[in-house]
């Protein structure tokens, strides 16, 4: 039976996730990738409790996370039900739908149908009554805003969730679905997006701006770019790379020279701070506090160790910083 290090929350930051009661860990589990039927069932164990034993309390989770769908959820709720579930009350467990999970006009999207039977389904297969965050995953440009908002607010009403959340949205959407939201007694405390030194979209779209005005918490999830922000890169495309392995979400297309360059002028910064590019990557992530938590992947519990390592050092100098955003 495992027993969790008691040395669990000593060196782990804690972030408010934005004007909520509710804090993160800064540095979260994502299940997206590696926990599916392609991976060892022990080795998900492993990472699992390594990341549990150094205080990250958060595991994220989506209905559709495999391979196949579903999967992530299975084996997370056997780890519950062999081994973690002991410390339910000490963690966080997060669960998402929006994309396509099942045949027929019903599993996809928005609509409070799929939405509230998604989360059932969620929980049965993780073996929950209740999960801590219930996101929608992405904008519905078919369902009215406020039908999805129901929804999800429903969740919460029932008892299957205790906060909601949004993922990929942008800037202008996610502030009118706060409006309704809050005029529906909802507690939606964090959004989700992609974002990372190479990918600034919500500085672009106005997520990161009025999530801050709004006061609700920002988790940012590829915040490796898929792994180009890490030293597996610096000198070409390693055989077992993703991109090799999986071309699903890093193409080769995407390690143009000139992307090599940049990449390799951030590792000489990160090398000045006494950091790996990995670390520094998630540190400037965590730089100004408006993000709460970064969402790392892992395919081996030595890369959740070395990743925890980046709130050592999360102060940038202003010459740094301009360094950064010049590449």
């Amino acid at each position: 039976m495992y027993k969790a290090s008691e040395k669990r929350y000593e060196n782990m930051l804690y972030n408010r996730c934005g004007n909520s009661g509710l804090k993160l860990p800064a540095v979260s589990l994502g299940l997206w990738h590696n926990f599916g039927d392609t991976s060892p069932f022990e080795m998900m164990r492993q990472i699992c409790f390594t990341a549990f034993d150094n205080g990250i309390t958060h595991f994220d989770l989506a209905n559709n996370y495999g391979p196949q769908p579903g999967r992530a959820e299975e084996n997370f709720g056997r780890m519950l039900k062999e081994d973690l579930g002991q410390y339910r009350d000490e963690m966080i467990i997060s669960t998402k739908a929006g994309y396509d999970m099942w045949p027929g006009p019903y599993g996809n999207w928005g609509s409070r149908k799929y939405l509230l039977a998604s989360l059932d389904q969620s929980l049965q297969r993780m073996g929950l009554e209740y999960v801590d965050i219930f996101y929608h995953h992405r904008m519905d440009p078919e369902t009215p805003l406020e039908e999805t908002m129901g929804a999800l607010a429903q969740a919460v009403r029932s008892g299957k969730a205790l906060y909601a959340g949004l993922s990929n949205y942008d800037g202008d959407t996610m502030e009118k679905a706060a409006a309704i939201l809050e005029e529906l007694h909802c507690p939606f405390i964090i959004n989700q997006n992609r974002y990372s030194i190479l990918d600034r979209t919500i500085e672009n779209n106005g997520l990161k701006d009025k999530a801050k005005k709004l006061g609700k918490g920002i988790i940012a999830f590829s915040p490796l770019a898929q792994g180009l922000l890490t030293n597996r890169y610096l000198n070409g495309i390693p055989e077992d790379s993703r991109i090799r392995t999986d071309g699903r979400f890093l193409k080769e297309e995407a390690l143009t020279e000139k992307r090599l360059q940049q990449i390799r002028k951030l590792n000489g910064i990160a090398a000045g701070r006494g950091q790996s590019l990995a670390e520094m990557a998630l540190s400037w992530l965590l730089r100004d506090g408006m993000v709460t938590s970064v969402l790392v992947g892992a395919s081996r519990p030595e890369q959740v160790l070395n990743d925890i390592k980046a709130v050592q050092n999360i102060e940038f100098s202003e010459e740094e910083i301009r360094k950064i955003d010049a590449l």
